[in-house]
């Protein structure tokens, strides 16, 4: 079955000078302030859409590879997760490296190599960000 979650922003004034609001509408979870500068400059207790970008990403990519060492008859302990997000004004998104620290008993490191990459060209955001040239993987195995 399909679903479908929905965020959406309120946006006021000019790029460089506006702000603007964006609410998680399907989980209800919050509303976040958004701004250029915080886009391009600091946070300054602000999010961004790589930030956002890099929370999907994080979410994402630990689902797959659990789903697939699961598939594959291993138990899966522990996948920490962390998505970098690169952002270039001018250019767009320029990077994303996606590290993560498993805790997979009896896997030996090739197999788990094999399924991290796989995990990266196949989770669905992964997919979703194709055009992002330059994606890499940190994997660890501990």
């Amino acid at each position: 079955m399909a679903t479908t979650r929905t965020a959406t922003t309120h946006w006021e004034g000019s790029l460089l000078e506006g702000r603007g609001q964006v609410e998680l509408a399907s989980s209800g979870l919050g509303t976040f302030d958004v701004s250029w500068p915080a886009r391009s400059e600091e946070p300054s207790g602000m999010t961004s859409p790589e930030e956002l970008i890099a929370a999907a990403h994080s979410a994402c990519y630990p689902m797959a590879l659990s789903g697939a060492l699961t598939r594959q008859g291993h138990t899966v302990e522990s996948l920490d997760t962390q998505a970098d997000v690169t952002f270039q004004p001018g250019e767009g998104i320029t990077g994303i490296v996606l590290s993560v620290r498993a805790r997979v008993p009896g896997l030996s490191e090739e197999d788990f190599r094999a399924a991290a990459e796989d995990a990266k060209q196949n989770c669905p955001v992964s997919q979703a960000l194709a055009a992002v040239k330059n994606i890499t993987l940190r994997a660890e195995l501990v």
